[in-house]
């Protein structure tokens, strides 16, 4: 099955995404990623106001086999962060594009953005895995 990667988000070599609203960032995990992890139990994330830097740890995913670190796809400022997710981390599984995000950042430098994966290149980096 093929899931999905949006043409709207950018990617980190990590999993990560970013989707540009406006001028501030929202954050989450591809769906790889989701299903690499399986069945997630919970999730850490920064406090709103908390400053994230470009390819550093802000969090972190626990599922039944693995705890995986979170990085930043870009750096700057978190001004929300998905508290029902934080409740219920099934939301990732179910919608990681959607209910499923993890924050929403005012970034520091919106050209990192330029530096990400977009979805045709992040698609052949997962391609085979």
């Amino acid at each position: 099955m093929a899931l999905p990667i949006p043409d709207d988000c950018r990617y980190a070599d990590s999993h990560e995404y970013a989707r540009s609203e406006g001028s501030q960032v929202r954050v989450g995990i591809s769906a790889f990623a989701v299903d690499q992890l399986g069945d997630i139990v919970f999730v850490d994330l920064p406090e709103v106001g908390a400053l994230i830097s470009q390819g550093s740890s802000f969090g972190s995913v626990e599922s039944v086999k693995a705890v995986e670190d979170l990085l930043a796809p870009l750096g700057g400022v978190v001004v929300a962060r998905n508290e029902a997710v934080l409740a219920s981390p099934e939301e990732l599984q179910n919608d990681p594009y959607g209910e499923g995000w993890l924050l929403l950042v005012e970034p520091a430098d919106p050209a990192e953005l330029d530096g990400l994966m977009d979805a045709a290149a992040y698609a052949a980096a997962v391609e085979g895995h």
